[in-house]
């Protein structure tokens, strides 16, 4: 029986949608995420949507990808 790939889930299920929305690739985004500091998570989200015009949804997965990767 072949197996079928995993659906894609949580923040990184978004990324398609975000990588076609704003036109840059993801690691844009993280390496934009990581060079604002050591902002807090709601910090960054608000930094991605006042800054990029980023929804919130969007920002909020993003952040939460990185900050994922940072522990």
């Amino acid at each position: 029986m072949a197996s079928t790939p995993e659906k894609v889930k949580g923040p990184a299920s978004y990324f398609p949608s975000i990588e076609k929305t704003y036109g840059q690739p993801i690691a844009h985004w993280e390496k934009l995420i990581k060079q604002a500091g050591p902002l807090k998570h709601m910090e960054l989200v608000n930094l991605l949507k006042t800054e990029h015009a980023m929804g919130h949804g969007h920002a909020n997965a993003l952040v939460a990808w990185v900050l994922a990767q940072r522990n």
